[in-house]
């Protein structure tokens, strides 16, 4: 029978032979759907081609050697390890096609909450969806600047302080505290609020900006310049870049319970809702999927956030209407997760928000 080679002799894991494929993917799969170690005995009843147990055992010796595949006790059968995991995905995962049922299904949810409501409603309705596909948690992180603004109000506090008071169609009200040069009227304060509100409402505070650097000549002949410094200062006052305040939005942590299979199930999960509580870390995490250009996929102790729960992300970034990556979508959960369905589900899901706030 073929033999896997010993890690020693320069084998990659891409070269595994179809035998020992065959005999892997039956053990992530059962693993997948089961959560369960599954035996030779099991797997050699589904092989496509006759192969005793005894000959099963010999390959899955080899894949153990390779860190593909562990006992989690003696005389037990096989699990697959997280590197085996992150190699079934890399190399050996068929990812599905999201089905039209499923794409009306998404696009109608997701959608309907933005009808007449906020953008943050969409966002909750996209986690919310996500958490009920997967039977995971859903996630979202996103800035703040993404957010539709309403009004804007200069308030003099002393001569040289502000309050800057920032509305958005949400409901939402943020201020800042702006200092004044010394002896600006209280006129250029009427002005600034009164020539921003009239370009702000239903734009970004990224488009706000972009808008009023395109309307500068127009400013400058509607306003003086200690009013146009106020209008920039204004707008400045709410940061930009890595100083944005993030978002995040977790739903359906709930069904992280569902399914355990013995108590140090309830354990990986206990500590999967305490990684979930650490929002900074969880907002990081998310951040990373922010730089790729399609869905990433993160197992276990890959990354430090799931060191301990051995949990699995799958996210996905949506971009603006000037293509620009703005958040993240996804799905946290066990690394069992169904890879091969979750996937496209979070990938049509961010293009569908992309869409939303595309139109918006």
């Amino acid at each position: 029978m073929d033999r896997v080679p010993p890690p020693d002799a320069g084998f990659g894991l891409p070269q595994l032979n179809q035998r020992s494929r065959e005999i892997f993917r039956q053990i992530v799969d059962s693993y997948l759907t089961t959560g369960e170690p599954v035996g030779s005995r099991n797997i050699s009843k589904f092989l496509s081609a006759p192969l005793s147990p005894a000959s099963v055992r010999n390959v899955m010796s080899d894949l153990e050697m390779l860190g593909l595949i562990h006992a989690p006790h003696t005389s037990a059968g096989r699990l697959p390890t997280e590197l085996g995991l992150r190699f079934f995905v890399d190399a050996m995962l068929e990812v599905g096609e999201v089905s039209e049922d499923e794409r009306r299904n998404i696009e109608a949810k997701v959608a309907g909450a933005g009808v007449g409501r906020s953008f943050e409603d969409v966002l909750g309705q996209a986690s919310q969806l996500l958490s009920g596909l997967s039977r995971g948690a859903g996630v979202v992180v996103t800035s703040k600047q993404d957010a539709r603004l309403k009004h804007i109000e200069f308030v003099q506090l002393e001569p040289q302080r502000a309050l800057v008071v920032l509305v958005g169609e949400d409901g939402s009200v943020e201020n800042r505290i702006l200092p004044l040069p010394l002896g600006l009227p209280a006129s250029a304060l009427v002005e600034a609020t009164n020539f921003l509100n009239a370009h702000i409402r239903g734009r970004t505070l990224e488009e706000v900006r972009a808008h009023i650097e395109r309307a500068r000549e127009t400013a400058r002949a509607e306003l003086d310049t200690l009013t146009i410094n106020l209008v920039e200062a204004g707008l400045a006052s709410w940061g930009a870049g890595e100083g944005v305040e993030r978002r995040l939005i977790v739903r359906g942590q709930a069904n992280l319970l569902e399914d355990l299979k013995a108590i140090e199930d309830l354990e990986r999960v206990r500590l999967l809702l305490g990684d979930l509580e650490g929002k900074k870390e969880v907002i990081e995490l998310l951040g990373r999927a922010e730089k790729a250009d399609g869905v990433r996929i993160f197992i276990g102790s890959e990354n430090k956030l799931f060191s301990l729960s051995g949990s699995s992300m799958i996210a996905a970034p949506f971009r603006d209407g000037r293509q620009n990556i703005v958040g993240v979508v996804g799905v946290i959960g066990p690394t069992r997760l169904n890879y091969a369905r979750v996937v496209p589900m979070v990938d049509y899901t961010a293009k569908v928000v992309g869409r939303l706030l595309g139109e918006g």
